[in-house]
């Protein structure tokens, strides 16, 4: 079972899984929140070992229910609230969907599983957030000691640690991942490159942080979907993998290449979009630097990203730019619809 499967992240993952392997039989549950968008899976959803099932992992019943028809054997958790921003304005819904959530997740996991916890993998997708600022130098280690500083990653780093703590009381069989930004095709339009993709193209300001000098490690969401699995089929149980692109760029220098490239692909004169820029007050708790060291999963898993940065935002921007339907259901609003048009009578 995948939560969180109609998401960004998901449903890459849910789509390499049907597709790679279809001795599995893959369920998809995800409670559809403003970010989860089943037409993120319309190329997948009638495949043979694919089921989506609309639940919310903070309904203990509906995971047992889920877990029993389903037969669950494994787990890999990526529901959770995921914008900083969002999390500064209403902490409690992070506080509740990853902490508590997780926990719902974990301890139905725990009673199903009991017969034999060595049969069943629960794999734990996180955040390098949780490790908090990085000075001008140096990298986050697995060893590196959390150190939240929003609401969002104190609830990402509060489910870690309960996700290692069943391993070591329960001996549930777990695995944790810690990845840097990721970016790429059906991201949801709140996160800043999809954001300024579809600012760029309506005219709009590109608003940026403070001096636009913060530093993120930034990951091809297609490349992490391929790391998940090498963590989920190779991973040891109860270690921590972090996987990162081996690739920092300062947001106003990210958001200066983005312009150049939708400069070129929409055939504006140079410069065009960079006009757009618009510097904005700084946001509360706003971490200066993020670089992961992925040096454990490349050696240890053999996993390494396929892309350079300007190969996937090349793609990403192409994307975006053949898929202005998708991009306008998500802007509308009409694509909280397709549940509802596609599935009401499944």
């Amino acid at each position: 079972m995948i939560t969180g499967g109609a998401g960004f992240i998901g449903s890459h993952v849910v789509r390499l899984f049907v597709n790679q392997y279809p001795q599995y039989q893959v369920i998809n549950l995800d409670a559809l929140t403003y970010a989860g968008n089943l037409e993120n899976l319309k190329d997948i959803e009638n495949k043979p070992n694919y089921r989506f099932v609309k639940a919310n992992i903070l309904d203990s019943e509906a995971l047992e229910k889920v877990f029993d028809e389903y037969s669950i054997t494994d787990v890999i958790h990526l529901a959770a609230e995921s914008h900083v921003d969002r999390s500064i304005v209403s902490p409690l819904d992070f506080v509740y969907t990853n902490i508590i959530g997780t926990v719902n997740l974990l301890n139905t996991a725990r009673k199903k599983w009991a017969a034999d916890y060595s049969k069943h993998r629960f794999y734990h997708i996180s955040t390098d957030e949780v490790y908090g600022s990085l000075g001008e130098t140096g990298f986050f280690t697995e060893e590196t000691a959390y150190d939240p500083r929003s609401p969002y990653s104190a609830s990402k780093a509060s489910s870690d640690h309960f996700v290692r703590a069943y391993h070591e009381t329960y001996h549930l069989q777990t695995v944790v991942s810690n990845c840097s930004n990721n970016y790429g095709p059906y991201h949801f339009p709140e996160k800043l490159i999809p954001l300024f993709i579809n600012n760029i193209i309506n005219g709009k300001p590109l608003p940026v942080y403070g001096d636009g000098k913060y530093t993120r490690d930034w990951l091809y969401v297609k490349d992490h979907a391929t790391a998940i699995d090498a963590v989920f089929h190779k991973g040891v149980t109860g270690e921590t993998y972090n996987i990162g692109g081996f690739n920092e760029w300062k947001n106003i220098d990210l958001v200066k290449l983005l312009c150049k490239l939708m400069d070129e692909k929409l055939g504006r004169s140079a410069g065009t979009s960079e006009q757009l820029i618009t510097y904005v007050k700084d946001r509360p708790g706003h971490d200066r630097r993020y670089a992961i060291d992925a040096g454990k999963i490349n050696k240890a898993l053999g996993w390494k990203p396929s892309v350079t940065f300007e190969q996937g935002l090349a793609e990403t921007i192409d994307w975006y730019l053949a898929n202005t339907e998708w991009l306008n259901h998500i802007t509308s609003g009409n694509y909280q619809h397709y549940y509802e048009s596609m599935y009401s009578n499944r």
